[in-house]
């Protein structure tokens, strides 16, 4: 009784109402580039492999680590996490549109462009986004709070994924890339109404101190060789599914669904199933610890790959469709709310920013460098033998379990030292 009271309790404070904003703010730019952008070029008739290669637009993503102290160091009006919140949410709200003017058979290049600027603004959004969260919640809230981020996240792909391919089928895509970004602005607003966390330390007082000190810590906390197995962990764990999602939506057009069946039926299917999955993972792992979490709810995101591979061979098939993006959104949002947990974990509150974006960052190579090929692979092996690919892709990050996570160890419910 006492420990259903503390999961309620720990479910309706404050601090998770934030993680929902939180993760709705982040998660709208990232799925407006990597669902909302393909559909429009594919729709527009460009090939794959220029689709695919869009994915190296998402690089800020993977090297936001390196401007992360920055904004550690130097603080704008506003504090230093609601500052650089307002600025870069500002900065999304302005670009964004700029989509909606531009051609995809005439101006590519600046579709491309534009792209990497609204990928900069944020990948910046989440460096404060993730720093503000970890200083946010408290130890024992780190597993929940986390997962309720994102699933928030989740959500806000149902925007560029769900309703704007509905509202593409009845509006230019300029209106539509107009109204989708106006979702940035409940964000916007709760930065202007959140206070601003408080540190002892502060800020670092000098740029070296917050470009330095972050990596000194982490090294001499976890020894080189250990840090280097977590680091490979946090590359090869999502690996799989990174790329099996990489390019969905011009899967499901190429399988024969229309813009507004994969509006209506594909994204919604994928939805709850995330949701439901991402809660149950931050619940479960009060119990579980993270060491268990990962292990389960990784194996199931790793079978759940397989479920794309059987969709290609069925073809155009609704029922099939929904059962197999709702299996599959299960099992990953098991498996995310898991693995930014670790990463919470992982994370030293004094170095929030810059050891969280050097964490996420790496965690983003798959969808950029590695997700860059897909177009290719498919082209090359066919969606079925692509989907297999990337089952068989997900065992490294299973195997290194065994030495940063093992299972027998009796490791503390999450957040927890």
């Amino acid at each position: 009784m006492k420990n259903n009271t503390n999961i309620r309790e720990v479910l309706l404070n404050k601090r998770m109402l934030i993680c929902i904003f939180t993760g709705f703010s982040s998660g709208l730019p990232l799925y407006i580039l990597i669902a909302l952008l393909p559909a429009w070029l594919r729709s527009e008739g460009v090939d794959l492999k220029s689709i695919g290669l869009f994915a190296l637009i998402q690089l800020p993503f993977t090297w936001k680590f390196l401007w992360a102290p920055l904004l550690d160091r130097y603080i704008p009006p506003l504090g230093r996490r609601r500052g650089w919140l307002f600025i870069t949410q500002t900065a999304l709200l302005l670009s964004i549109p700029g989509f909606g003017a531009l051609h995809p058979n005439l101006d590519l290049w600046t579709i491309a462009y534009l792209a990497f600027v609204v990928a900069f603004f944020s990948a910046s959004q989440d460096i404060v986004l993730d720093a503000y969260r970890r200083e946010l919640l408290l130890d024992t809230e780190l597993g929940l709070g986390n997962a309720i981020h994102v699933n928030a996240y989740k959500i806000a792909g149902l925007i560029p994924g769900s309703l704007s391919l509905i509202l593409a089928d009845h509006l230019p895509w300029n209106s539509v890339f107009l109204i989708t970004t106006l979702f940035m602005l409940p964000g916007i607003v709760m930065t202007l109404l959140v206070s601003e966390p408080l540190l002892k330390n502060g800020a670092p007082k000098t740029l070296r101190a917050a470009v330095v000190e972050p990596f000194q810590e982490f090294i001499q906390r976890k020894g080189l060789k250990s840090a280097c197995l977590v680091l490979a962990f946090i590359f090869f764990y999502k690996l799989g599914d990174s790329m099996a999602t990489a390019l969905a939506t011009p899967f499901y057009l190429d399988m024969g669904f229309s813009k507004t069946e994969i509006g209506l039926v594909a994204k919604n299917a994928g939805l709850w199933p995330s949701v439901i999955g991402g809660l149950l993972g931050g619940i479960w792992m009060i119990n579980l610890g993270i060491n268990r979490a990962l292990w389960l709810f990784g194996m199931v995101q790793m079978i759940a790959i397989l479920g794309f591979a059987w969709l290609a061979t069925l073809g155009h098939s609704l029922p099939w469709l929904a059962m197999v993006i709702g299996i599959e959104a299960l099992g990953v949002g098991l498996g995310t709310a898991a693995f930014v947990a670790f990463i919470a974990h992982t994370t030293h509150p004094l170095y929030t920013a810059t050891q969280f974006a050097l964490f996420t960052s790496l965690a983003a190579v798959p969808r950029t460098i590695a997700n860059a090929a897909t177009g290719y692979l498919v082209e090359s092996f066919g969606w079925v033998s692509f989907f297999l690919f990337c089952f068989v892709i997900a065992i490294p990050g299973m195997l290194l379990l065994l030495k940063v996570a093992p299972w027998n160890d009796q490791d503390k419910p999450a957040g927890v030292e």
